[in-house]
């Protein structure tokens, strides 16, 4: 998902079921601001196009991004009223994107990419084990892999419990992987945004890219 337009908004009650996520869509005509995730296009606008899974698409953002600049994008998520909204917006652009309803701490992807990319899903930590797998497994030979979530570090600052649930460090997917694996980037990167009173904070990301050797 896309969530460049408000990462530091509180929300105490962060979906992760098929229906919450629904239900949050179908509450407002826009969730996300629609333009690509930053850490995407700093890891990934140097790379050569080829097949692309980004996991938990949203409404489209970073799924438009790549296929514009070449990418063959398969874009999943596990809202089929997001994907309705995603694949609309794709159209309105031109863009050819496949789409897939799938929820992905559950079900591994259904073929292999050169880029698997996920931005912030809202996961609970019992699920996100299984999920970093599953991403992991998605990549093909040589491939990259791309995950950033909410650094457990902006709780110190920000109004942000469902962090404890539903954030984690890049360490702890880089702990997932394995051998046979480069790790090119683990941090927790820190980034501007808007805070929940509209003044402007610091937050952090936590970016892990890797590639299969």
């Amino acid at each position: 998902m896309n969530e460049n337009h408000d990462h530091a908004r509180p929300d105490h009650q962060a979906p992760h079921g098929e229906q919450a996520w629904d239900e949050r869509y179908q509450s407002r005509p826009e969730i996300w601001s629609g333009h690509p995730n930053v850490a995407l296009v700093t890891e990934v606008a140097d790379l050569r196009p080829g097949t692309a899974l980004d996991a938990g698409a949203g409404e489209g953002g970073d799924a438009c991004w790549l296929a514009a600049r070449g990418w063959k994008v398969t874009a999943a998520d596990i809202s089929s009223v997001a994907i309705e909204r995603a694949a609309k917006r794709a159209s309105e652009l031109g863009l050819a994107i496949s789409w897939l309803h799938a929820d992905l701490a559950k079900t591994p992807a259904p073929a292999t990419y050169d880029l698997v990319t996920a931005h912030f899903l809202h996961v609970p930590r019992s699920e996100q084990p299984p999920l970093f797998r599953h991403l992991a497994a998605a990549v093909g030979p040589a491939g990259t892999l791309l995950v950033v979530g909410h650094d457990f570090s902006d709780m110190a600052k920000l109004p942000r419990p469902d962090l404890i649930e539903y954030g984690w460090t890049a360490g702890e997917v880089a702990a997932t992987l394995g051998p046979g694996w480069t790790i090119e980037v683990t941090e927790s990167r820190p980034r501007r945004a808007a805070g929940p009173d509209g003044d402007e904070v610091t937050i952090n990301d936590a970016v892990l890219r890797a590639r299969r050797d």
